[in-house]
């Protein structure tokens, strides 16, 4: 498992089980061709990652914080 996939494990494993079906979902998303309920899919994907976006550097999402949290765990042996 590479440095960002940790991240994304450590960062998943507080949420609660109704947060992590979303998360499944998701990911499901992103993986499928042709998604079942496309339309409802990418209407709460646009509004997620509008509202990702918006709020970036609250969630120390830019690269140079990603880069620098891979920099803080390797330096932390994890």
């Amino acid at each position: 498992m590479n440095d960002l996939e940790q991240m994304i494990m450590d960062e998943i494993s507080t949420l609660d089980e109704m947060r992590l079906i979303d998360i499944l979902g998701f990911i499901r998303y992103l993986k499928a061709e042709k998604p079942l309920k496309q339309d409802w899919i990418t209407d709460w994907f646009d509004h997620a990652a509008k509202s990702i976006r918006e709020r970036e550097k609250e969630f120390k999402l830019t690269p140079d914080d990603i880069q620098e949290q891979v920099n803080d765990r390797k330096h932390k042996g994890l």
